[in-house]
């Protein structure tokens, strides 16, 4: 499965971005399909990810601000990010869980006035 990630770029804080993740084929059968971060010195952290059945998990710190959801038809994850922050600067990178984790290739969301 190759994923391609888009829709990073310069926000201001309390704006929003929508992420997208593309899948090269049909995501019908991909497990969990989520998205992680890393921002400069940090260790890359789990943000949202969501299951084939549509069951979400988000990290804490973004609860209520970001959404994650699938859509089948067009074989693309996508995250909602609202109410971003300076602090939420970092790549994004998506992921898709099928027999094992396949990686996109990340997109970076620099939040900055």
């Amino acid at each position: 499965v190759q994923l391609q990630a888009s829709g990073g770029g310069l926000v201001q804080p309390g704006g929003s971005l929508r992420l997208s993740c593309a899948a090269s084929e049909s995501i019908f059968s991909i497990n969990v399909m989520g998205w992680y971060r890393q921002a400069p010195g940090k260790q890359r952290e789990l943000v949202a990810a969501i299951t084939s059945g549509g069951i979400t998990n988000y990290a804490g710190s973004v609860k209520g601000r970001f959404t994650i959801s699938r859509d089948n038809a067009k074989n693309t994850g996508y995250l909602q990010m609202n109410s971003l922050k300076p602090e939420e600067r970092a790549v994004y990178y998506c992921y898709a869980d099928k027999n094992r984790r396949y990686w996109g290739q990340g997109t970076l969301v620099t939040v900055s006035s």
